[in-house]
Formats: structure tokens, sequence, C-alpha cells
């Protein structure tokens, strides 16, 4: 937002005859030694125009105001004759942006602009998610969704990405995840190798991501389901539980310097872990040990995924994927018993009321991470 002013020449003072006497001292000017093309005579002036400056019988010298400049323009009040004033410009629209919510078939997560203190959508029947900013000053955190995969209402994909050191490879998470893995799988049109194409597709955009001049990293949990059968996957610490007629069951294990088997892969590589603020790291710095980006340690941080794969059954009723946000202050049972309660009991179909008691409840326990909460129904999917 500008404003523009143009300036015509500096004004000019033109000395009265009174000024001048006729001692022989002085040189008294004629008329024709001020005719400069820089200065205007008194006499263009009007005398009896009421916007010409008086003049001061203790002053020398009179001041001019040009009748017109460039780009000023106006009038004062009670005042007959024209006198020059700024005129300004409107200032530009700001345009806030609008969290919009309404998805389609196929989904993906909002603009990085509508992504600033908390998201949430609800398909009733199949999926709710709730995204909740922490104490940095932009969410971090991205999800995606979409069911209908080509075209099959049996088939859909769901994902939450937990982005560290910027939102950016959260954000490339969501945005192609999804397609990367579908497209392994159709190239290799084997239901038997969907955990492969799962695999492939973790490895494929972390590649793609690795391409771009972007920082940062992201933590991934995915669930898959196509044909009856649930594969869910996982690279850092975002984690996915499921209730199995009300019991909590882990689907994936946090990848965490501090889990031996991943301490030992680390260590081999030529990589060290140690402890900073009361938390085990990677070479003193980041906490989880696998995801999609984190070029400056990518030869310690991996992006491939582990994942479990079964086949549905009606005592399976939903699943919760979380980043680390919500786990770290709320156990699996809790957050199982939360949901059921808005989903199976007295508030009854309620699960995206069951995201936000979860992050509420992350929040009370002192969580100051950001938290994202998404609830997917399996009973469609039977």
């Amino acid at each position: 937002m500008s404003c523009s002013v143009a300036v015509s020449n500096s004004p000019v003072f033109s000395p009265p005859p009174s000024l001048f006497c006729n001692k022989t001292s002085m040189i008294s000017p004629t008329p024709e030694s001020l005719n400069l093309t820089h200065l205007k005579q008194p006499s263009q002036q009007s005398s009896s125009s009421p916007s010409s400056a008086p003049s001061s019988p203790s002053s020398p010298f009179r001041l001019r105001i040009p009748k017109s400049l460039s780009g000023l323009s106006g009038s004062v009040p009670g005042s007959s004759s024209p006198m020059t004033q700024l005129k300004r410009k409107r200032p530009a629209k700001l345009f806030i942006p609008i969290v919009s919510t309404g998805f389609g078939a196929a989904t993906a997560t909002p603009s990085t602009a509508a992504w600033r203190e908390l998201v949430e959508e609800d398909r009733e029947g199949y999926y709710s998610v709730y995204c909740k900013r922490g104490r940095r000053e932009a969410l971090e955190d991205r999800y995606s969704a979409t069911l209908n995969l080509q075209g099959d209402p049996k088939q859909a994909f769901f994902g939450v990405f937990d982005g560290h050191g910027g939102a950016k490879a959260a954000e490339f998470a969501a945005e192609n995840l999804g397609k990367n893995i579908l497209d392994e799988i159709v190239r290799r049109d084997d239901n038997n190798e969907m955990k492969e194409s799962v695999k492939h597709g973790y490895l494929n955009t972390d590649s793609d991501f690795l391409k771009e001049d972007f920082r940062g990293g992201s933590c991934c949990v995915t669930a898959l389901i196509r044909n009856g059968t649930l594969v869910v996957s996982n690279a850092g610490d975002c984690r996915a539980v499921m209730s199995r007629g009300g019991a909590a069951e882990a689907l994936t294990s946090d990848h965490r310097p501090s889990r031996e088997d991943e301490r030992a892969r680390i260590e081999n590589l030529g990589g060290y872990i140690d402890v900073c603020h009361g938390t085990w790291r990677i070479q003193g710095c980041l906490a989880v040990s696998r995801g999609i980006g984190d070029r400056h340690l990518k030869q310690f941080v991996t992006a491939e995924p582990e994942s479990h794969v079964l086949r549905l059954k009606p005592e399976h009723e939903f699943i919760i994927l979380a980043s680390d946000g919500l786990w770290d202050k709320v156990s699996n049972q809790e957050a199982v018993d939360v949901v059921r309660a808005s989903c199976l009991g007295i508030d009854r179909k309620q699960p995206l009321l069951a995201c936000k008691k979860l992050v509420e409840l992350s929040v009370s326990r002192g969580s100051c991470d950001d938290i994202s909460v998404m609830v997917v129904q399996l009973g469609c999917y039977i």
C-alpha cells in the first residue's frame, strides 16, 4: 500500500520593492534583473485574492503558493477560492483468508493461508478432524482425506502429518503422499503388494520433497482402506490407535531415537544419540528418527514406514490418527473411551465433538504442541 505525491518546483520567495532603498551603496534592482524563468512577479497574483499569503510588516519576503500542483487538489472549507491540499489514495483492501472446510469426494488439506489457529472438518459417517495450533506462530500440522478412491466408495486414504522446522514438509506430504501410494498400487495391481506400495509411496514422496528447496521435515501416519483391507503406516511419532470392541489397540510404534532398534540403526550409520533438554535426539537436535524431509540429517532419518495390515471386521469400530501433541498427554485407552462415548454412547454420532474433547484434554494437561486428531469410522468400509 503506497501513497504517491507528485511534487512541483519548490515555492519561491519574491522580495517586495520596499525592501530596497535608493542609497548609492546598494544596487537598486530593476524588473528586468528579477525576470528569471523560475520567478514570478508579484503583479501576476491578484491582491484581492483571499488565498494569497498576506505579507507581514516584519518579514521581508512573501510566500506564494502555486495555484495548481500535479497530483494535488482540493479547497479549504469556507474559502471561495481553491487552495491546494493533499489528495490521498484509498488504502488497498486487506484480504484475510477464511478457512473453507467444504470437501468433495476426493479432498486434500486447505491452503497454507488457511492454517493459522485451527481447522476442523466433519464428514458424518466417514471421518472427522480437528487441528489446533500450539505455541508456534502458525499451525505446522496438516491432514488429508480422500474418499472414493478410483470411484469405489469402499476405498479411501487418510493421513495426519506433523511438521517440524516449518510446515512445508507436512503440506507437501498431505498433497502428494496419497497420490504416490495410489500410483504404486495401480502400477503393481496386486492386493498382496499393498504394504510394498505404501512403502514406495512414502519413499517417492520423500525423494520428491528433497528435490525442492525447502527446509524442515514431517512425521506421518496414514490409513489406506482398499477391498476390505486396512493398511496403517507411520514414519515418526504420529500414531494410529484402533477401537476393537472398546479396547484400544495401537497399530503403529513411535519412531524415536530412544527406541533400541532405531538407536542401533543410527549408530551403525555413523550417527550418535544424545540427551538434550531431557529428550533423546539425533546428533543432539532431532527428536524423531523417521519422517519426510530433514535434508541435513537424511543419512540417519529414513522415510521408510512401518506398516500394519489387517482385514476389517465388525468389531473394528474406528481408528484415531493423531500427532504426538495428543499422545504425549493422553493414553491410547483414554482416547478410545472419549471417542466411543461421543460416537456410540450418550452423545452418539458426534465424532467431531470427540476430536475437540481430546484436543482440549491434552491442552488442559499442559500440551504446548500443535495437536491434530482424526477419527475414521470403519463401519462403512466393512
